[in-house]
C-alpha cells in the first residue's frame, strides 16, 4: 500500500489505532449523553473487542474516566493537562485584566479576550463598556469560531490551506443578513485581515452591532484573541481605525507578557 504524502513532500506514516483512538474521544467529547463501550462501538463501527482494547488504553493514559456505577465514559483529566499544559487560562486572565481595563478606558467600549477551542471560542476574561447602554457577556461562555470579526482573526493566522478546509468543515453560517457566507468572499476577506493585522465586524453576527478583533499570534498555549464591540451607533466607520490601532496595541502587550509568563501547568491549580 503506498505511502500518503504530506505538504512537504516527504511520506506520512498511517496510524490508524491512532485515529481510531481520536475518533472515539471526538464521539465521547460530542455526545449530549455519556457513551459505554458497546455505545461507542455501534456509533463508530468499531468491533467490541477493538472498541474495548482502545477504552482501556485511553482510560490508562487519563484521556477517558468512567462513572464507577453506570461504566459510563467522559474525558478524562489528562486532556485538561495537554490543553493547559503550558499556558493556563486563570493566569491568561489575571495577566489580561489590567490591559483590558486600559483598553476599556481609553475606547469607552467593552473588551472581551477569548481563546480557540476547536470550532468554539471561549471567553476568559472582559471588561465591560463604563457607562451608558453597553453590550455584555459573562466570562465562560463560549461562541461559534466564525462569529464575525473575532473568527476572521482566527482563520487568517491559519495556513490558507487549513483555514479553507476547517470554512468548509464547518460552514459558513448565516448570523444576520451581512453574514459572509460566500467561500470566495470570506477567503478574501481573510487576506485583508492578514495584511491589515485586525478584523471589523459590521452587524455581520449579531444586527446592530460592530466589532474590532485582534490577534494574540501568541506562542505558547491556546490560541487568543483581543475584540471590541459596541452598538452600532456607538462606533461609526469613522471611528473604526482608531479602535483597531489601540486594540492592536493591546494585543501585542498581551502577547508580550504571556509569552513572559512562567510555565503553568492545570494540575497546578
Amino acid at each position: 500500500m503506498p505511502a500518503d504524502l504530506n505538504t512537504a513532500g516527504a511520506p506520512a506514516y498511517r496510524a490508524p489505532a491512532v485515529h481510531k483512538a481520536f475518533q472515539l474521544l471526538h464521539a465521547v467529547a460530542r455526545s449530549p449523553q455519556r457513551l459505554g463501550i458497546v455505545d461507542l462501538a455501534q456509533r463508530l463501527g468499531y468491533s467490541k473487542s477493538t472498541a474495548h482494547g482502545i477504552v482501556h488504553a485511553l482510560l490508562r493514559e487519563g484521556a477517558l474516566a468512567q462513572d464507577p456505577s453506570t461504566r459510563k465514559l467522559f474525558l478524562g483529566p489528562a486532556i485538561a493537562d495537554l490543553l493547559f499544559c503550558d499556558w493556563h487560562p486563570e493566569t491568561a486572565a489575571r495577566t489580561a485584566q489590567p490591559i483590558l481595563n486600559a483598553l476599556r478606558e481609553r475606547i469607552h467600549k467593552t473588551v472581551f479576550l477569548g481563546v480557540r477551542m476547536r470550532h468554539r471560542v471561549l471567553i476568559i476574561a472582559a471588561a465591560e463598556a463604563p457607562e451608558g447602554l453597553r453590550i455584555s457577556a459573562p466570562v465562560g461562555i463560549t461562541i461559534p469560531l466564525l462569529a464575525g470579526a473575532v473568527g476572521k482573526v482566527f482563520m487568517a493566522a491559519e495556513d490558507p490551506r487549513r483555514a479553507r478546509q476547517l470554512i468548509a468543515e464547518i460552514g459558513l453560517p448565516r448570523f444576520t443578513s451581512r453574514s459572509m457566507t460566500d467561500m470566495a468572499t470570506y477567503l478574501s476577506e481573510l487576506e485583508q485581515v492578514r495584511s491589515r493585522g485586525y478584523a471589523v465586524d459590521i452587524e455581520e453576527y449579531i444586527d446592530g452591532v460592530r466589532a474590532v478583533a485582534a490577534a494574540l499570534q501568541n506562542r505558547r498555549g491556546l490560541a487568543a484573541a483581543v475584540w471590541v464591540v459596541d452598538f452600532s451607533s456607538g462606533m461609526p466607520r469613522g471611528q473604526i481605525r482608531q479602535i483597531a490601532a489601540a486594540t492592536t496595541v493591546a494585543a501585542e502587550e498581551l502577547r508580550a507578557e504571556l509569552d513572559r509568563q512562567p510555565t503553568i501547568a492545570a494540575s497546578d491549580h
